[in-house]
């Protein structure tokens, strides 16, 4: 019971608009298309209605609507125009990745001038007929017509009114990865959509042309301007310059080309001098070096490099070892003081003294050219020292001069590349390019761009299928009806017992006669279920009730009587409804002896019942009704008749009255062993079964479990497809649920 009551408590949080949130029963997990396609298939006629009701406005809308006609034309917007010169204009080159560039263009082929400016070409301004077309309120005071024609004064408003118009029906279609852009115009009139939209694109590329004129024009008077003032100031730079050269005495040449093609800076006199003489003096330095080597050569016996190279010294040399060849062949034979030996050594010792005086000549010589290149390189030095003084006093005093000169050069290169960028734009400006070109012309449309029937329809189509699903899932969430079993114990924390199909052309009673009926069948699985409630089966003492009559309590108290009758128990129902009876009526007698007879006070309880042979139980009417049945419950003769019942019968089956409204039910709730709840399919709001549950959890009610009535699997909302009967060999009648109860 505690657990009931908790379960109870769980599902009332939900409230109303839990069914699609609420997770389905333990081990009964439904997929959450499969909810999706049930809640359509619920409410399938309403998403349908809602469909043919869209379908049929679009189609009537659309056949209601006007012709109209779409004129476009196609154009190039190149990022660059074709250059008829290589001068530059004013305007600057857009990158190859320059996005603004488009979308400016596509801005300004939008824009309010360029509307009014066509509305202008093609005089719509003063044509009634231009304003009637398109249905613009002429009730406004510039549109007064005098003498057939608009004022005057509301010139500027029509214009306005006009580009507005224009504007609305113009589209602006760039094509994808493409410079290329379609203009346009939607008009009831074809020729007048092709007249509109080749004019806007000659009117684009007129005024993109005037404002690159425009922008030349304004650069070049800017230019001009420059051009003056840089001319003054180039004119006084250069006086200042030759002023301070004067003053200073600083001269230097003039600049030159050089071989490869560059021109040298200008430069002083005294820097050339010193270059020259230093060039000098780097040559004097060799020559003296070259000349000390000669000299230091020459001092070292027989290995001056001179006396190897004279003529003079050589033949001697080789006359001197003829001889010296000869006075050998001699000292072979005869004695050094052998005259013609000795004559041949006098020859040797005077080629010897020559070839010494030659030799001390050359060396003299040498000695000679060292000092004069030593001297020689010593005044080139000097001379060289004396530049460098005058050159270094030179650059201090050039250092103003520098100044003077720098801002010259400065004002001069301004100068020219303004003076050559202003006759630049001077020609650019006087040659007309473009960078938009007409690829394609407007033509006038053969047949209507709207409406478009197949079109309208399929969106028709689809905002009834959009609608009607919005509708189908809104009463979803507003239905508190249970619709299948599974919602039983998800939406009620009750244990499902079963199920009991809707079935119609018989009573209850003789469909329970029937062993094969579906009726049979499904309170048959009720019992079954029943059986594993307690420890020892099915519940001795039972008690069926429901939220509200008609809910099919009685039908299961007298199924369940019945089964269990048929199942070798003895079994007696009692009609515990003391103020709507209908026991009696089932067994064919009145009510003039029962239930309420014994609560009075009356104990003899053969003469209160009745025997249903057909059926198989014994029952007890409810008896004359009482003015007060609920103070008939309060006492204990409830309970003393329940024990004195089980000590003949195995069960007792009490068909209660319902709970709303009555303290009935949750009095004889309280006295049995466990409490059947009958809810019916389709029938009644969940928050109410909810309420009626907690009237019986405070009483102390065993609830052992629910049962869905006049179930219809149909209309179930996981597509249970339920079928009772199978195997039996019917001849397909449709049975439906017991009425009452």
């Amino acid at each position: 019971m505690n657990l009931i009551g908790t379960r109870l408590h769980d599902v009332g949080e939900g409230g109303a608009g839990g069914r699609l949130l609420a997770e389905p029963a333990a081990g009964t997990s439904v997929p959450i298309i499969r909810q999706y396609l049930r809640i359509v298939m619920r409410w399938r006629y309403v998403i349908l209605g809602a469909t043919v009701a869209c379908v049929l406005l679009g189609l009537i809308a659309t056949l209601l609507m006007k012709p109209k006609y779409t004129a476009a034309v196609t154009i190039e917007i190149a990022r660059e125009s074709s250059k008829i010169t290589d001068f530059q204009g004013v305007e600057r080159d857009t990158s190859v990745a320059d996005q603004e560039f488009y979308q400016t263009q596509y801005g300004l082929l939008r824009s309010r001038a360029l509307s009014e400016r066509v509305a202008s070409q093609l005089r719509l301004i003063d044509d009634p007929k231009f304003f009637e077309k398109f249905g613009v309120s002429r009730n406004k005071p510039e549109f007064t017509i005098v003498n057939g024609r608009y004022v005057t004064s509301g010139h500027n408003a029509r214009l306005r009114a006009a580009g507005e118009v224009l504007i609305k029906y113009l589209n602006v279609a760039p094509t994808r990865l493409s410079r290329l852009v379609d203009i346009e115009f939607t008009s009831p009139d074809p020729e007048f959509s092709a007249k509109v939209a080749n004019a806007w694109a000659e009117n684009f590329i007129q005024t993109n042309l005037e404002r690159k004129i425009q922008a030349t024009s304004y650069g070049r008077n800017l230019l001009q301007r420059q051009l003056a003032q840089l001319k003054d100031k180039l004119d006084e730079s250069q006086r200042q310059l030759v002023s301070y050269a004067s003053t200073q005495k600083i001269i230097n040449l003039p600049a030159q080309p050089g071989g490869d093609g560059k021109t040298t800076a200008e430069r002083p006199i005294v820097a050339d001098d010193l270059a020259a003489l230093n060039l000098a003096l780097s040559q004097a330095t060799a020559d003296r070096i070259q000349a000390e080597a000669r000299y230091e050569q020459a001092g070292k016996a027989g290995a001056s490099t001179e006396a190897l190279r004279n003529q003079a010294i050589n033949y001697l040399r080789q006359k001197r070892a003829e001889l010296a060849a000869d006075y050998q062949r001699l000292m072979t034979q005869f004695e050094p003081e052998y005259p013609a030996a000795k004559s041949i050594q006098s020859q040797i010792d005077q080629l010897d003294r020559s070839i010494a005086r030659e030799e001390g000549r050359v060396s003299g010589s040498l000695q000679a050219d060292y000092r004069e290149a030593r001297e020689r390189e010593r005044a080139l030095q000097d001379k060289v020292e004396k530049l460098k003084a005058n050159y270094l006093d030179l650059r201090r005093r050039s250092i103003q001069y520098n100044i003077y000169q720098q801002e010259v050069d400065t004002n001069r290169a301004l100068y020219d590349g303004l003076l050559q960028r202003f006759k630049e734009i001077g020609v650019a400006g006087g040659v007309g390019v473009n960078n938009i070109s007409v690829v394609d012309p407007a033509d006038a449309p053969q047949k209507p761009s709207s409406p478009r029937l197949l079109l309208n329809l399929a969106i028709s189509l689809l905002a009834g299928l959009g609608l009607g699903t919005l509708a189908a899932f809104a009463l979803e969430q507003i239905d508190e009806a249970i619709a299948d079993p599974g919602e039983v114990e998800r939406r009620l924390g009750l244990p499902l017992l079963g199920s009991v199909p809707r079935v119609e052309g018989v009573t209850p009673k003789e469909a329970l006669l029937d062993r094969k009926s579906d009726l049979f069948d499904a309170y048959l699985a009720v019992q079954t279920n029943l059986a594993f409630t307690t420890e020892h089966g099915v519940p001795r003492s039972l008690a069926v009730t429901s939220t509200r009559p008609a809910e099919g309590k009685s039908t299961t108290s007298l199924a369940l009587a019945t089964t269990l009758a048929r199942a070798q128990r003895k079994v007696i129902l009692v009609d515990g409804d003391m103020r709507s009876p209908s026991v009696h009526h089932l067994g064919g007698v009145d009510h003039e002896r029962g239930l309420s007879n014994f609560l009075s006070g009356e104990d003899n309880i053969e003469t209160l019942i009745f025997t249903m042979s057909d059926l198989g139980f014994t029952a007890m009417s409810a008896g004359p009704i009482p003015p007060n049945a609920a103070e008939l419950l309060t006492g204990n003769r409830l309970a003393l008749l329940i024990e004195r019942l089980l000590e003949i019968y195995d069960h007792v089956v009490i068909d209660s009255p319902p709970v709303m409204g009555l303290a009935d039910a949750p009095l004889i709730a309280a006295r049995v062993e466990g409490v059947i709840y009958a809810v019916e399919s389709h029938g009644i709001r969940s928050s109410l079964v909810r309420t009626a549950l907690g009237r019986l959890v405070s009483a102390s009610a065993h609830i052992v479990g629910g049962v869905l009535t006049k179930f219809e699997a149909r209309k179930a909302h996981y597509g249970y497809g339920y079928e009772y009967g199978y195997g039996y060999g019917r001849d397909g009648k449709t049975n439906k649920a017991a009425r009452g109860g």
